[in-house]
């Protein structure tokens, strides 16, 4: 090396690595501190356990590393996917830990129509797979619904549409949920509008709808996505109340077209559905009313006819009474013959009894009944004697065993009962207090006394098998 070059090196400035690293991080933030980076998101595995998303942006000849932070991966409306092709907005920095450079990604939004329909393919594929598309869980549309529930932009020509429309065909009480039906937070108005629809309680102050229209106008793609969101196509399937989906013109697709019970191709075409044409159904009723009464006159026709053929193979009255008459004719002949011979037969019936019937017939009929009734009343007398004597016998029984239990057998043996000033017998001396009013009945009276309030206590009772008896002086024993 020449030694004038050898100099100006050594007179350059030194810098430690770390030095350098901070000077080319402030450089390329410095420059780049916005760009918008298209590219094809690679090595996409989600979320670390961080919280933060690590991939690359590539295109066909180079590659850049790609960070999103935690608290902006949660705000984004657009989440990264591997493969997809995005616009990234962020700022460049440097890594000097390995010595490379990277984009920090503030906003990602996908690179055209091809990246969102692929997006939404994908999610169409993950939603059906889930049922939430089946056939089984649509509702049926309410045939004449009271009151309609419109999610739509309330400044938008669709709402006009819809209303001017059902005005045409069935006027009907409509609550409108006003949303934005575009752009950052659309999606969460629409899912709102539709769980609110559903949080209305039967009754309420304010009327709970029967059913639920959304709307939109028709756009691109991107300005449909929000219908695209799968807040908005949950929120949509798990609605209680039939819903019509009329996002767009009759060519756009959106995902809550397959989940909706519904699909209308315009907002119009919403209305339409909604409810029938009241004009059509007054035609209607009266066509029916008059081949409803035409069909009543014919069967009125068809009866009269029908009773009057029977009436014809009827047979008159004298036929039907011809024959009753013969058989009552024929009695009739015979009864005064009958009456008579009845009456000559029981005449000689009573002819006989008469014969029977005397004076001392009665007379000993009457003698054999007092003597029946004499019979009968000495038994009865003699019963009833049995009876009182041994009611008597048993009354005295009772009141001998009355006289043993009564308390007074021992009052004759010398004992006594005491009573307080209330007559309740006393049964132990500690219910006695100093004072107390007593009576003492004997068996030949009773005593008044007052008690001193002195008590003596009584010796206790020798135990049965106790204490060995004792034998006076001067008298054997006889064990």
């Amino acid at each position: 090396m020449p030694q004038a070059a050898a100099e100006v090196l050594s007179n350059s400035p030194e810098f430690t690595v770390s030095e350098l690293s901070s000077a080319l991080k402030r450089t390329v933030e410095d420059t780049y501190g916005h760009v918008r980076v298209r590219g094809e998101i690679s090595g996409f595995r989600g979320p670390h356990s961080s919280g933060h998303c690590y991939f690359a942006l590539k295109d066909e000849s180079a590659k850049i590393e790609a960070v999103i932070w935690k608290g902006v991966h949660g705000r984004m409306r657009f989440k990264p996917q591997e493969g997809l092709e995005v616009i990234a907005t962020g700022k460049l920095t440097t890594y000097p830990g390995s010595s490379k450079y990277q984009i920090v990604i503030e906003a990602l939004e996908p690179a055209g129509v091809g990246a969102l329909m692929a997006l939404m393919e994908e999610r169409k594929k993950k939603l059906a797979a889930e049922g939430l598309f089946d056939e089984a869980r649509k509702q049926l549309l309410p045939w004449l619904p009271q009151v309609i529930g419109v999610v739509t932009s309330p400044t938008g020509a669709v709402i006009r549409d819809i209303l001017h429309r059902l005005e045409d065909r069935f006027p009907r009480h409509v609550l409108v949920w006003p949303v934005r039906v575009q752009g950052e937070g659309s999606a969460e108005q629409i899912a709102a509008a539709i769980d609110g629809f559903n949080a209305l309680p039967e009754g309420g102050s304010i009327p709970r709808p029967d059913l639920l229209i959304v709307a939109r106008g028709g756009g691109s793609l991107e300005d449909l996505w929000s219908f695209n969101e799968e807040i908005v196509v949950r929120a949509a399937a798990e609605s209680m109340i039939p819903l019509i989906s009329a996002v767009g013109h009759e060519t756009d697709i959106t995902l809550i077209d397959f989940v909706a019970d519904k699909r209308a191709p315009t907002p119009t075409a919403a209305a339409e559905m909604a409810v029938p044409v009241r004009a059509e159904l007054a035609v209607e009723i009266s066509t029916l009313a008059r081949r409803a009464f035409a069909s009543w006159r014919r069967s009125q026709d068809a009866r009269r006819n029908e009773l009057r053929s029977a009436v014809r193979a009827l047979p008159g009255v004298t036929e039907l009474l011809a024959i009753p008459r013969q058989r009552f004719d024929r009695p009739a002949e015979r009864l005064p013959r009958a009456l008579r011979a009845n009456t000559h037969i029981h005449d000689r019936k009573l002819a006989a009894l008469r014969g029977r019937l005397t004076v001392r017939t009665l007379q000993s009929q009457i003698q054999q009944a007092k003597e029946r009734v004499a019979r009968l009343g000495m038994l009865a007398q003699r019963n009833a004697k049995l009876l009182i004597e041994r009611r008597k016998i048993r009354l005295e029984h009772i009141e001998q065993l009355l006289d043993a239990l009564s308390y007074k057998s021992v009052l004759d043996r010398g004992f006594a009962l005491v009573r307080d000033g209330k007559g309740a017998p006393l049964h132990s001396a500690v219910s006695v207090n100093a004072g107390t009013a007593l009576k003492i009945e004997f068996a030949d009276g009773t005593v008044g006394a007052t008690a001193d309030g002195d008590m003596v206590k009584a010796a206790p009772r020798p135990k049965r098998g106790g204490a060995k008896r004792t034998v006076p002086s001067g008298q054997g024993d006889l064990f």
